[in-house]
């Protein structure tokens, strides 16, 4: 008997081959200090593109609605994305969320954080379709819980907003406040073939960039 789950990864396969785009927003953080990069992320090149334009680029191909979270607007104009400023400055991923959120025209969205190269808009497709009745669907790769990688119902709003204005900012705190479903690595498989070590990969330091570029260079 088939899973629903792995029914609900059939009909995003669907959607994106007959080239429909979801019904859900799609949302980039791009706020980080990228202190330990020592330069913004956002703009490392890989493969003559902008890390960020790889990840918008993927994300166009099954959602039509994406939004960039970020404070220098200026600098981001190139992508021609709709962007927002966080109403609570300085306060981390949490504030970047409840931006996103509270400026997307869909109840479902997909969050994804700047430093992540190699996503996969099928895995941010199934995030999205098996939100339902849950406030969030985070992934959990080998151990290790996957916020910025995420769904989230917009409805959220209302409990990020509360926990910025108390200054109650980690995520993980965040979430056990929430009705979250956690994929693992055997629930995502059943989806996709690619690797959920690389689709999870982000960027944090130099030598981090290096494995990405160098993945890339040997067409792995």
């Amino acid at each position: 008997m088939i899973s629903s789950f792995k029914i609900v990864c059939q009909q995003v396969l669907f959607f994106r081959r007959e080239g429909a785009a979801m019904k859900a927003g799609a949302i980039i953080l791009s706020g980080g200090r990228s202190s330990r990069m020592g330069t913004n992320k956002a703009f490392l090149p890989l493969a003559e593109k902008a890390n960020i334009e790889r990840i918008r680029d993927e994300l166009y191909s099954l959602f039509d609605h994406i939004i960039l979270v970020t404070n220098e607007p200026e600098k981001y104009e190139f992508l021609k994305l709709k962007m927002v400023e966080d109403e609570f400055p300085g306060k981390g991923p949490l504030a970047g969320i409840h931006a996103g959120l509270k400026a997307s025209d869909y109840e479902e969205n997909i969050i994804v954080a700047c430093d992540m190269p190699f996503i996969s808009a099928e895995v941010a497709g199934t995030l999205a379709r098996n939100l339902k009745s849950y406030d969030a669907i985070v992934p959990v790769i080998g151990g290790r819980q996957h916020p910025l990688f995420a769904a989230y119902q917009k409805r959220i709003i209302i409990q990020a907003e509360s926990r910025l204005k108390q200054e109650e900012l980690r995520l993980k705190d965040f979430l056990e406040a929430l009705n979250v479903r956690y994929l693992g690595e055997r629930d995502l498989k059943a989806y996709s073939d690619a690797s959920l070590e690389r689709v999870f990969f982000n960027m944090n330091q130099p030598e981090e960039y290096d494995k990405a570029r160098k993945w890339i260079e040997a067409g792995d």
